[in-house]
């Protein structure tokens, strides 16, 4: 079968030829929207906890944490005995507090065996240029990979669910980590309110310009505790949910008209059962990829399509 689209798995071997696993991590970083820089209580659509793994427990050290971690995927997957593992800073804005007082924690994953480099998730408007010198020196001594949450290449639903940032600033912002040679990934969040499908189709040609590596694709969730709860409770008529069919649908339209260089490491999210509010789709994550694999088959298609012609 001919290649659909361009795996993560792609992308990290340029980098590693072993097996590589990443590892949450929580240490309890904030962002610009919760402590008041920019807004109290975070985006309309984040309830903070709903996508950080068992495994990460932010009153353990990250030692304990990344122990914690490989354990859980080696009981889990069966990991091989040659697997390596990027300690993934995955909760909140990693690169929000000054450099003094995350450096040490990221040193602290390096003592944990096996850890061969970090993933850090943060915002576009978090990227100070103490950050950015840091991260190349760090970067000249090991893997180091930032992950972007742009969410929305419209600057009205960014404002609207309270994100503090433009979509300007997320183009530089991937722009500049490129320039100094760290590889790059981006979060988008289809189903936004404000978001209609043709716009977001349009998105894939936005990224394909953008020297973006990897791409993680999220469908909206509504999640107990978060602002965005509260709304769809009282004016769900604002909010266009996917359904499966829609949302594979709409996913595919999007991979044609994305470059075939940029990697897709996420097509779905799935918020724990406790947390999520709606919508409630009762499918796995790799049920839903086996539906958009097969939705490329049928139709053809393929990551690229419309580049290409």
């Amino acid at each position: 079968m001919p290649v659909r689209y361009t795996s993560y798995q792609h992308f990290i071997s340029r980098y590693f030829t072993c097996r590589i696993q990443k590892l949450p991590v929580d240490v309890g970083c904030t962002c610009p929207v919760r402590d008041g820089s920019k807004g109290w209580g975070g985006c309309s659509f984040c309830n903070g906890r709903s996508f950080v793994t068992a495994a990460s427990d932010k009153t353990q050290s990250v030692a304990e944490q990344l122990a914690a971690g490989k354990a859980f995927y080696r009981r889990k997957y069966a990991a091989r005995p040659d697997t390596a593992f990027l300690a993934y800073f995955q909760a909140g804005s990693n690169t929000y507090a000054p450099v003094s007082e995350l450096s040490p924690l990221f040193e602290e994953a390096f003592s944990v065996e096996g850890v061969r480099g970090l993933v850090l998730a943060t915002r576009p408007d978090c990227l100070s240029s103490e950050w950015l010198d840091y991260l190349v020196q760090l970067s000249r001594e090991t893997f180091v990979m930032v992950e972007l949450g742009v969410e929305s290449l419209n600057d009205n639903t960014l404002l609207a669910v309270g994100r503090g940032h433009t979509v300007v600033q997320s183009a530089w912002a991937v722009r500049k980590l490129a320039d100094l040679s760290i590889p790059v990934g981006i979060h988008l969040v289809f189903g936004l309110p404000g978001d209609d499908r043709e716009q977001i189709c349009q998105w894939s040609g936005v990224v394909s310009r953008w020297p973006v590596d990897v791409l993680k694709l999220h469908q909206l969730q509504i999640l107990r505790g978060a602002r965005m709860a509260r709304e769809y409770a009282d004016y769900p008529e604002h909010f266009q949910l996917f359904t499966p069919r829609d949302y594979v649908s709409l996913v595919v339209d999007f991979l044609e008209g994305l470059a075939p260089d940029i990697a897709v490491e996420r097509f779905v999210s799935q918020a724990p059962s406790e947390a999520l509010v709606a919508p409630r789709w009762g499918m796995k994550n790799e049920e839903v990829l086996q539906l958009i694999e097969r939705e490329m088959v049928q139709r053809g298609t393929f990551q690229g399509k419309k580049t290409a012609l």
